[in-house]
């Protein structure tokens, strides 16, 4: 199923990894609930995929149906029952992660501050903008350089 580049996108990270039931159990939950999530009785294209046991991202391609507040509610409310049932939190946007080695760290803010400042963070490191909109920008500005993330602009100071 292809998706067109301008598809509305939604990045939630979780507090700490996911195992590999975990994996298993959260798709299974996301597949059931994007085949049946509608927008005012239109049946939505969407997907949900996790990446790097850490993210889970739902698309919905607007070109074939609108999302509403409804529909966003909705998916809020299955997000809601993941992190209730697998004891995570999903919502914190002031978690940060980033790659050491090729695997996804998670921080609070306060500790990627500091690592920041004793350059365990650095220009070059990979940070993710959680913050994309569009499955465009998802592709593109996702996994970027710190030195080239809204990181920069928040903590560049430190350097």
């Amino acid at each position: 199923m292809s998706f067109s580049p301008q598809s509305k996108v939604w990045v939630y990270q979780s507090n700490r990894e996911f195992t590999a039931s975990e994996v298993v159990e959260i798709q299974e939950k996301l597949d059931a609930f994007t085949a049946q999530w509608q927008a005012h009785g239109h049946q939505l294209k969407a997907k949900a995929e996790i990446f790097y046991n850490y993210f889970i991202v739902i698309t919905v391609d607007e070109a074939v149906s609108n999302v509403t507040g409804c529909s966003i509610d909705a998916s809020v409310r299955i997000l809601k029952e993941i992190e209730e049932q697998y004891n995570l939190d999903l919502f914190n946007r002031f978690n940060m992660a980033y790659m050491v080695d090729g695997k996804v760290v998670s921080s609070s803010k306060e500790d990627f501050e500091t690592l920041v400042s004793i350059k365990k963070v650095t220009p070059e490191t990979t940070v993710f903008n959680n913050m994309v909109q569009t499955l465009e920008e998802f592709q593109s500005k996702w996994q970027v350089p710190f030195a080239q993330s809204w990181h920069n602009t928040v903590f560049s100071h430190l350097f």
